[in-house]
């Protein structure tokens, strides 16, 4: 990733956050422009470089999470660590963290014990699930499931819950900053992977996402359907790209209803006699809201 912008110019960060969610917010929030320094645990095992889960199960995700990062090694269940670690705290504007909070009163590093040792440091936590469940054990796969995310025996195409709450952990740093520069006092906000897979199931939980829902399948202008040499995703939701689509479908009748079953057996033969390479020039030159996936 690029940067984008300097608007974190100047801010340092400090991370001693592991898997996916707290090194991905590290990752954008390098690119507004944040001196990002992430604290690892020296690694036990001689041939290993990081103690870092995801640089053992993923390490091309672990060294493009990273790079441009700067990599600490302390043992924090040590003097020498916790002396290592004090000294960078000093500098640092946020500390990310991803462990439980039980884990940060055992190592000291609890808001009340660091607030009262370096009181303009902030401190953003991702847990599990926010408040009461913060000690719970979990993992991407039970937020999306817990949330509603996962309809079928197929997992999830994506991490969502890591990454969305990836995404709240960097706009958390932000409101850190803000509410830091109105009150003079460091600031502490809670990140919940959970929290964040139901943000991203809303529209599921209104209708309309499930199979019934007007963008889970039953308007035939927004559906996957097979073509001649794969499949082609069709957004074509308001009514002035239904009318180009139904124009292309059948030229010669009016626009039908969306949600009759009649509908989609038309895209779906029209699509079954097209190529992604025919489809792709309709789209070009209709304005057809359209991506053909080839097999």
């Amino acid at each position: 990733m690029h940067s984008v912008s300097q608007t974190l110019a100047g801010c340092r960060i400090l991370s001693v956050a592991l898997n996916l969610p707290g090194p991905a917010a590290l990752m954008r929030l390098a690119t507004m422009g944040a001196a990002c320094t992430k604290l690892e645990q020296p690694s036990a095992n001689g041939n290993i470089t990081t103690s870092d889960p995801m640089g053992q199960y993923a390490p091309h995700a672990y060294r493009e999470l990273h790079a441009g990062i700067d990599i600490l090694h302390a043992d924090l269940k040590t003097a020498e660590g916790q002396q290592q670690a004090q000294a960078v705290l000093a500098q640092t504007d946020v500390l990310l963290t991803s462990m439980r909070p039980a884990a940060l009163v055992r190592l000291g590093w609890d808001w009340a014990s660091l607030h009262a040792q370096f009181p303009q440091l902030n401190m953003v936590q991702i847990v599990g699930a926010t408040g009461a469940r913060s000690n719970e054990a979990g993992h991407d796969l039970t937020y999306q499931a817990e949330a509603g995310l996962v309809t079928s025996l197929q997992m999830p195409a994506s991490l969502m819950a890591d990454m969305a709450g990836a995404l709240m952990a960097s706009e958390a740093v932000l409101q850190a900053l803000l509410l830091r520069q109105r009150s003079g006092q460091g600031q502490v906000l809670e990140v919940g992977l959970l929290e964040a897979a139901q943000w991203l199931g809303i529209p599921r939980r209104w209708g309309m996402t499930t199979p019934d829902g007007v963008t889970g399948g039953a308007h035939a202008g927004y559906r996957i359907y097979a073509c001649q040499d794969g499949r082609v995703a069709i957004a074509a939701l308001e009514p002035h790209f239904t009318q180009r689509l139904w124009e292309q479908v059948s030229p010669d009748s009016a626009v039908p209803a969306m949600d009759h079953p009649s509908t989609q057996q038309a895209i779906a033969a029209f699509c079954a006699s097209h190529s992604c390479t025919q489809l792709n020039a309709l789209a070009a030159q209709y304005d057809l809201p359209l991506v053909t996936m080839a097999d």
